[in-house]
């Protein structure tokens, strides 16, 4: 296989993983796309390499740049705006992780808080159930963000040698 056509299976088969991941396929790619480049890109190459516009490209990046996955950098001389993305693969997975966390896992955990303060009288079991579900939920919730705090203090050598300990 020729990398040219190595590097558009990539920036399509992390587009489809993107949408997986509740990432429009289009912002997957531009990540993709920087995170393949050796240099920082344009918008306009990367319009021109993933063939979209120059708002679909500019919407896409500042989103990367608003996760945190990609740095804008200045040239001196140049007018344009380049950018560059994470490369280490590590620090990408734990900046997602804290993304997602800040993004679902905080506000679900915030409505769940104040969920568990329903009142629940003797022998009503509509509200007992509803009670139950929400406890359990939010008790889920928290050992989940328990978890996604651990991987994301944690080092990459460490975080690996526990994944090894579990498949044992």
């Amino acid at each position: 296989m020729k990398l040219d056509e190595a590097k558009e299976k990539f920036i399509q088969a992390w587009g489809t993983l993107g949408s997986s991941w509740g990432i429009s396929r289009t912002m997957a790619q531009v990540h993709a796309l920087l995170l393949i480049s050796p240099d920082a890109l344009s918008a306009e190459e990367i319009m021109e390499q993933l063939s979209i516009s120059r708002g679909n490209a500019n919407l896409n990046v500042r989103a990367l740049i608003d996760w945190g996955l990609v740095q804008k950098e200045l040239r001196p001389g140049e007018r344009k705006e380049f950018f560059v993305a994470e490369k280490d693969i590590w620090k990408v997975f734990r900046q997602v992780a804290k993304e997602r966390r800040k993004r679902e896992l905080e506000p679900m955990l915030s409505a769940l808080e104040a969920l568990r303060e329903v009142e629940v009288a003797k022998g009503d079991r509509n509200a007992k159930a509803f009670s139950d579900t929400v406890e359990g939920i939010y008790k889920l919730g928290t050992k989940a963000d328990k978890t996604l705090d651990t991987m994301i203090k944690a080092d990459e050598n460490w975080f690996l040698g526990a994944i090894m300990k579990l498949m044992r």
